[in-house]
């Protein structure tokens, strides 16, 4: 075991230099030359845990036994944490220093639903400092460690998470009530227990650390705090690879302030119905590399953060040089997601060869005012898609905090468009470069929704192909670029809509038919040109609204 061990983690790969220029602009990277990640390396020692004591009967609790190898392990210099075959109860588990915590196939590390084991610690929630349980896998200021094997890491969410009656089916529901638990006061959201509906309904944020809240107030509400199942915390060359990380009573994996970062062969897994579900959240982290991994969660797939509103704009840490590529997502409320806790800012990021499969939308951009933070340079290419019952692609300044896709019942309103001054919470979406994109369904083909004070600006796609029931729609966007879009659309009145675009270049813009083929409105629109746009299919070419001007569109053959 020792040797085969050793074998698969001996391979080092040398941490990156880079050179003035590339520290200096965020263009110095390209599909040419990519991040370099520097990659883990372990000594061939092996710590099987159940030399410690350690039973994997499935009724045992092993935490003490677990965090004792690791112990041991980091203090002889390192090596790996072998996890047999088995099913091992445990609670929060500490990783160290040169540590490689090894999951045998057919191991399963199961966190105990006992909340009494998870301590309340000083962590993060949603990019802020908050009170939280304690993570079921954590570490913090630690270097080269990693969790690997082909074993299941479960967090136990079903115990800690409330659930929506509307995402369930009747007889699930029924079920669930039945199992014990509360209901809110309008009966249509189930909670684990009385703290867990208690924390619901303070205002602002319940876990907010603050002078005039003390450990009785915490405690009286403990249950809300659901921990993520993965936090490691300032970490540097960290790898995860081959182990299933699933039911996680938040997010599932986060890796926070961390440098050198490797998923590789990664299966992240929650119900459908997971609250705060995600599959991977990145937040402020330089050098990262997810590949050949499955997402199919609650919330968001791959996500990219840098911390929330004036904590994320402090720390001032963006998540920067990262790689995503091969890699399949299934449900989920975005594939690939930025923000919207990015006021930190997030840049040099390169997504390429994947593929989405029922999420909610496919590539999802998303931001508020309060954010602040600049998101650019972001690169992507080669993504294939299917069943998307919203946007395919989609940048949006207006984020509310909801389910992408209404639920039966849920009544959403139109925001409230009116410009407001330009400060240091005006959040940035500039130079997005998307290359080679199909999708096959898609409520919407393609939605860029920026601020009357902040357009998002310098967005470039080219090679795309979509069909879904509605085309174009852009507002509040300055030199948008589309080239060799093919559009299969199913609803075309209008199949493109601008409002105030500027500098927006649409050339070979190809759709079978269309009623309308451009409605443009409000009175900010600029040079709007076409070129190789058949407007003869369309029954009608174009309406003008809202103080548009037709000297705002130029459509040439």
């Amino acid at each position: 075991m020792k040797k085969i061990v050793a074998s698969i983690f001996a391979v080092i790969i040398a941490a990156p230099m880079f050179s003035q220029a590339q520290k200096a602009s965020s263009k110095a990277y390209s599909f040419n030359n990519l991040p370099v990640v520097a990659q883990t390396s372990f000594k061939k020692d092996t710590f099987n845990i159940v030399n410690y004591g350690a039973k994997g009967d499935g009724v045992t609790l092993v935490t003490k036994n677990i965090n004792d190898a690791i112990i041991a392990c980091s203090k002889k210099g390192g090596g790996v944490v072998l996890v047999p075959k088995g099913l091992w109860i445990t609670g929060p588990i500490e990783l160290k220093s040169n540590v490689n915590l090894h999951l045998q196939k057919n191991a399963i590390l199961q966190f105990t639903r006992d909340f009494s084991q998870y301590n309340l610690v000083q962590s993060n929630w949603e990019g802020l400092p908050q009170m939280r349980n304690q993570s079921p896998l954590w570490a913090t200021n630690q270097t080269n460690i990693a969790v690997t094997g082909q074993g299941i890491v479960d967090g136990g969410g079903d115990a800690w998470r409330m659930v929506k009656k509307s995402k369930l089916t009747e007889t699930q529901w029924k079920n669930l009530v039945a199992s014990g638990g509360v209901l809110s006061d309008d009966k249509k959201t189930w909670y684990p227990s009385q703290k867990s509906l208690d924390g619901s309904k303070i205002k602002g944020n319940p876990g907010e650390i603050s002078a005039d809240r003390n450990a009785e107030y915490y405690d009286s509400i403990k249950d809300f705090f659901r921990p993520n199942l993965l936090v490691f915390t300032s970490c540097k060359k960290v790898l995860l690879e081959g182990v299933t990380f699933q039911n996680s009573a938040a997010w599932n994996i986060h890796p926070l302030m961390c440098e050198d970062v490797t998923v590789r062969n990664v299966y992240a897994k929650n119900p459908w119905y997971a609250q705060n579900g995600d599959g991977i959240d990145i937040e402020s982290c330089k050098n990262v590399l997810i590949e050949n991994s499955t997402f199919d969660v609650g919330d968001d797939g791959i996500c990219i953060k840098s911390g929330r509103d004036a904590w994320g704009r402090k720390r001032a840490m963006p998540t920067e040089n990262v790689i995503v590529r091969n890699s399949t997502v299934y449900h989920a409320h975005g594939g690939f997601v930025i923000g919207s806790e990015m006021s930190g800012g997030a840049k040099n990021i390169f997504v390429y060869d994947c593929t989405f499969i029922g999420t909610d939308i496919g590539l999802r951009f998303k931001t508020t005012r309060g954010r602040g933070g600049v998101v650019e340079n972001i690169h992507i290419k080669n993504i294939n898609m299917m069943d998307i019952p919203g946007e395919a692609i989609l940048f949006d300044m207006y984020y509310a905090a909801v389910d992408p896709i209404a639920l039966l019942g849920d009544k959403r309103e139109a925001p409230k468009v009116e410009a407001l001054p330009v400060t240091e919470e005006t959040p940035v979406f500039k130079d997005f470069y998307i290359d080679n994109v199909v999708c096959d369904g898609a409520g919407k083909a393609i939605f860029i929704r920026g601020l009357p004070e902040m357009s998002i600006a310098n967005i470039n796609l080219n090679n795309i192909h979509i069909k879904s029931k509605q085309g174009i729609d852009i507002q509040e966007g300055k030199k948008i670029n589309l080239s060799n879009v093919k559009l299969t659309i199913e609803h075309s009145n209008p199949l493109i809509n601008i409002q105030n675009g500027n500098e927006v270049s649409l050339k070979n813009i190809s759709y079978s038919s269309a009623d309308l083929l451009f409605r443009i409105s409000g009175d900010r629109n600029s040079n709007i040109k076409t070129w190789g746009l058949d407007v003869s299919k369309a029954q009608q070419k174009s309406v003008f609204l809202g103080g548009a001007q037709e000297k705002s569109l130029q459509i040439n053959k």
